[in-house]
């Protein structure tokens, strides 16, 4: 039976090839956060590994597939940024099909650019396809980070975040790693449909049973094994006010907003802490030139200790050229700025317009003036505190890149403003991606969102305590201690670069081997 499906899939041709890719695609976002149906991943692989063995252009062909596979996962799994834009839908509502579609179209490429590279491999009927769907992908999700300045939302890895053991394996080899493994688990149950002896199909399904459970036994002992413990003498306070974004937006609320955090702020247990954290644009005033809203700010500080916030920054009076930046701050009680980042990973179109001399768009943000990038990474060093890599919003989605390599932190605080994806998918997706930013680095994080999801992350990827999508309040608590640099900290996405290319190599030598025995 499963025999007779998987040549009815293969079979299919014109539109019925691609509007089946692209519903399987669809069908495939329903793995990732907040649904986590992974059986479902399973299902759409499967039924791409089929796809892939009935194109007729090899190259071509795979191609198409994979690109109309990839416009059903992004379209499905990024429909959440028309939250964003109807935020102020009159300025901005017509750009949706563009931002949706467009991007999810762009983004497309890469998984068209992953069977393609398979495709150019492929031996339909044969096991040895799937190691290479799975090597491919690896290497289109690596493009995926660096490509038009990257965008790796959504990577496949996020699809195991409730299953904590499995995720301990990206201490070693990233979510770069764990997304190729989880294709060539959950793809390998193809073989099932084809023309090949038991013995063979019984061995893939064992390879692929192993290739899942010898990971998460690690991760269940390492989960029971390590403790990371807690930094003494710290105790932080994560504030969601919860607000709209049209609240956030309304330029008479800006001083009531403001008001509003210092007031959570200073709930009972104030004197007590170390430090208060707000979100991103917590404050819609530069505080570096606005003294007055920087001392009211920094009622929100706890005698001793610090407070920190997002900020816009701007150039200094009487400095050119004029400048703004998206910006973390760390105040005192006094007012004064103790640390000072600007966020290095600027959301195109978002804080900035590529190209904006000559396309005739906005930014979505507030202001006419694009936002300047900072350099990045950095660690922070501020008084009272563990040294912290400080992350604003979606830079904390990028693997490898959240940490300075010369100057280790002993943790990262990720602050967001996720108001504007609405209640979406959204906010669990960022969320989720953030614990695995925790667990690869081997560092607690510290997420605070204006509206969810707040939340302590340890080095394992346990949440300690957190404030869900729009909760309004503060949350305090513990730091969690860093354990020693892991494996990905030392090498980054070496190993699961290294992996994927020796996959395909030893492809290309079999089928090549082959192909000389065969004109023999």
């Amino acid at each position: 039976m499963i025999a007779h499906l998987a040549g009815a899939v293969a079979r299919l041709r014109g539109w019925r090839r691609h509007g089946t890719a692209f519903l399987l695609g669809a069908v495939a976002v329903l793995a990732l956060p907040p649904v986590h149906a992974v059986p479902l991943l399973a299902v759409a692989l499967v039924g791409l590994v089929w796809l892939l063995d009935g194109v007729e252009r090899r190259l071509r062909g795979s191609f198409a597939v994979g690109w109309w596979f990839g416009l059903g996962y992004f379209v499905a799994g990024l429909y959440w940024i028309a939250h964003a834009l109807l935020v102020d839908a009159a300025r901005f509502g017509w750009m949706i099909p563009f931002a949706v579609v467009g991007l999810s179209a762009f983004l497309a490429l890469f998984i068209g650019a992953v069977t393609l590279l398979a495709g150019a491999l492929w031996q339909p009927g044969r096991p040895a396809r799937i190691a290479v769907l799975a090597a491919a992908w690896v290497l289109g999700e690596w493009l995926r980070l660096w490509v038009a300045t990257g965008f790796p939302w959504n990577m496949l890895a996020t699809v195991w975040m409730p299953a904590l053991p499995m995720l301990q394996i990206t201490s070693v080899i990233g979510a770069l790693g764990l997304s190729g493994l989880t294709v060539l688990a959950l793809a390998a149950p193809a073989v099932l449909g084809d023309a090949v002896r038991r013995r063979v199909k019984a061995l893939v399904l064992a390879g692929a049973a192993v290739g899942l459970l010898a990971p998460a036994g690690w991760g269940a002992w390492r989960l029971a094994t390590v403790d990371p413990g807690t930094v003494p003498d710290t105790r932080l306070r994560l504030v969601q006010p919860a607000l709209t974004q049209a609240e956030k937006l309304d330029p008479a609320l800006r001083e009531v907003n403001l008001l509003d955090h210092v007031v959570l702020s200073r709930r009972p247990g104030f004197d007590d802490l170390t430090a208060v954290i707000w979100p991103e644009t917590a404050s819609a005033f530069a505080l570096n030139v606005d003294m007055n809203h920087r001392l009211l700010a920094a009622d929100g500080a706890p005698t001793g200790g610090v407070l920190i916030t997002g900020a816009p920054r701007l150039t200094p009076r009487g400095e050119t050229p004029l400048q703004a930046w998206n910006s973390l701050y760390a105040l005192d009680a006094a007012g004064g700025i103790v640390a000072l980042y600007d966020k290095f990973h600027l959301v195109p179109f978002g804080e900035y317009v590529p190209f904006g001399d000559i396309l005739p768009v906005d930014k979505v943000t507030p202001g006419r003036m694009d936002f300047s990038f900072g350099k990045g990474p950095r660690t922070l060093r501020i008084p009272g505190l563990p040294p912290v890599s400080p992350l604003i919003c979606y830079e904390v989605i990028f693997p490898g890149q959240v940490v300075d390599a010369g100057a280790r932190p002993a943790w990262m605080v990720n602050v967001t403003n996720d108001g504007w994806y609405g209640l979406s998918s959204g906010p669990f997706q960022h969320f989720a991606t953030a614990r695995l930013r925790a667990v690869e680095e081997g560092l607690p994080l510290a997420r605070v969102a204006n509206t969810g999801i707040s939340g302590m992350v340890d080095p394992l990827g346990r949440v300690a305590a957190r404030l869900s999508l729009g909760q309004r309040g503060i949350l305090d608590t513990t730091l969690p201690a860093a354990l020693p640099p892991t494996p990905f900290a030392r090498w980054g996405h070496l190993p699961a670069l290294a992996a994927a290319l020796a996959l395909v190599i030893a492809v290309f030598a079999t089928n090549r081997q082959r192909r000389r025995h065969s004109r023999r």
